[in-house]
């Protein structure tokens, strides 16, 4: 997997605003996930970089870099490359730029391999860039959330379920990058909010029995911005894999249903 080198990432912002002249280390560099202690971002796209972006900012001209250092998600990359320092780690995956999704082969590499990302990373970061509170949401607020049926936003997208629960320790940030609480002091509230028990949040889905009609229940009401990630988001949770075929719609799913059905004996699906 590619992974940021947060150091470099960080060495990097101050040489383009004109304070360092030498030479930045590269910024992006592949590395084994079951040998590479990292951290992982966990987060609700807004303004993002891409990886095209990230790998040239450096070449780019003045205000072409200025326009992509302005954007949110630039702002993030570097929050979560300090916080990654600071904790301890030299490396830090993040979705938007650590998979150059110009190669149709290595995005569905990164999609296949995404649980196991998660799963293997020694600490996740989940960015909740809608709460702006010291303390973590332990209650419905549907005039705060109106949008995501009174949670934050995060708990409302497709690809923050296995997000949440692949990684053994994850770390909640509020908008100012202060932390909120982590997975396991929070598990009472994100199995209320949820549906997931605390046992799965605790252990993985390695921790007992589920069926496939429970896992699909935890996604019923999350959304995906392409239809096709409906389905592409639980390959992980069902621990099965597919190619991607993005303008397929709707079949992404039946797919994922036929897939499930070749590697278990599970009949629940037909029942959801």
């Amino acid at each position: 997997m590619l992974l940021l080198n947060a150091k470099a990432v960080l060495d990097r912002d101050t040489a383009t605003k004109g304070r360092v002249t030498s030479t930045i280390t590269k910024v992006l560099e592949e590395c084994d996930d079951a040998k590479t202690p990292y951290a992982i971002l966990s987060h609700r796209w807004q303004d993002e970089v891409d990886y095209s972006e990230m790998a040239n900012l450096m070449k780019m001209e003045g205000e072409e870099s200025e326009e992509v250092k302005r954007r949110n998600g630039y702002q993030k990359i570097l929050k979560s490359c300090k916080q990654a320092m600071k904790d301890g780690f030299e490396w830090l995956w993040v979705d938007t730029c650590c998979i150059d999704k110009r190669s149709s082969s290595a995005l569905s590499e990164a999609i296949n391999s995404m649980y196991r990302w998660y799963e293997n990373s020694t600490k996740c970061y989940v960015y909740l860039h809608d709460v702006d509170s010291p303390n973590f949401p332990s209650e419905k607020n549907l005039e705060r959330f109106d949008k995501c049926k009174g949670w934050p936003e995060w708990f409302s997208r497709g690809w923050t379920l296995q997000e949440l629960i692949a990684p053994r320790d994850v770390q909640f940030f509020n908008n100012e990058w202060a932390p909120i609480g982590n997975k396991r002091d929070l598990a009472d509230t994100l199995e209320k909010i949820t549906r997931i028990s605390r046992n799965i949040l605790m252990s993985g889905m390695d921790s007992g029995v589920r069926s496939a009609a429970q896992i699909m229940s935890w996604a019923a009401d999350r959304e995906t911005t392409r239809v096709e990630d409906r389905a592409y988001s639980l390959l992980g949770l069902f621990g099965v894999h597919m190619p991607m075929v993005y303008g397929e719609g709707k079949r992404a799913f039946q797919r994922l249903q036929l897939e499930i059905i070749r590697s278990s004996n599970d009949h629940s699906i037909f029942a959801w």
